[in-house]
């Protein structure tokens, strides 16, 4: 571990390791142990790695593997909205940290981020009511910096293949005051209309005909999210029946073989 106590990023306390089993389970562990104050644990690469739904996140080194601990940022009903906020705050980092890619990103509900229609980065939300009473939320984020998986549920890129050389360390420079000025707008789920409003605007396949496993699947036109993060998809009878969960893709994708990238 490269933990230093007085080792900070934009004001948080930053925990930084070379190599962990999760940045998520780390953090996490943190909280259970007594940690209450926000906090960034990294790691250079996870030997565990998670994402959506209990699936497997490849990390080798060269990549971000950040999580960062919130300490009662809400209560669990609003949770599902800090991976909005942590969407727009990648984003504002990567056109900092990689201006040239700025026309290129695009938000994947529920939580990815797309460069040119390819899975560049993910977000993990989790959160946990402590011993204490204490409610702690964990958002873990995932870029592919210099590499990603060749295999995927959904075709992945890097920001080195799109051709931007972003250091780990440098993209997290840029993302901890972005997640910081996010929260402050997001204001405990009070400004969470404007974020919403944000997102929806550079959506990937936002009105258009999208196809869900939810697990089943079901079809619809993509008509927005509501104040939970909840897709609303149009069915065909002109209803929306919100969606809490699920994989998203175009009516006519081919499904690949399981896995994250």
């Amino acid at each position: 571990m490269r933990d230093e106590p007085a080792a900070t990023v934009a004001g948080f306390r930053l925990i930084a390791h070379d190599t962990v089993g999760s940045t998520n389970t780390e953090a996490l562990a943190l909280a259970r142990g007594g940690l209450r104050e926000a906090a960034w644990v990294t790691a250079r690469r996870q030997t565990a790695g998670r994402g959506r739904r209990g699936r497997s996140w490849e990390s080798p080194a060269g990549n971000l593997y950040a999580s960062l601990l919130l300490i009662d940022p809400c209560g669990p009903e609003l949770a599902p909205q800090v991976s909005f906020v942590a969407a727009l705050a990648l984003r504002d980092a990567l056109r900092e940290a990689a201006p040239v890619l700025c026309a290129r990103l695009a938000f994947k509900w529920p939580n990815d981020l797309l460069l040119d229609g390819r899975k560049v980065a993910g977000i993990l939300i989790e959160g946990e009511r402590l011993a204490d009473g204490t409610f702690a939320i964990v958002v873990g984020i995932g870029v592919n910096c210099a590499c990603h998986p060749e295999r995927a549920d959904f075709p992945a890129t890097s920001l080195a293949q799109a051709g931007a050389e972003v250091a780990p360390d440098a993209l997290l420079a840029a993302l901890a005051p972005s997640v910081a000025a996010r929260l402050a707008e997001w204001r405990r789920g009070d400004g969470f209309s404007a974020i919403r409003s944000q997102w929806l605007e550079d959506a990937w396949r936002m009105g258009e005909t999208i196809r869900l496993r939810t697990p089943e699947e079901v079809e619809g036109r993509f008509a927005g999210i509501d104040g939970e993060g909840r897709l609303l998809l149009e069915t065909a009878d002109g209803g929306l029946r919100p969606i809490a969960a699920g994989d998203l893709s175009p009516p006519d994708r081919r499904r690949a073989e399981e896995g994250d990238a």
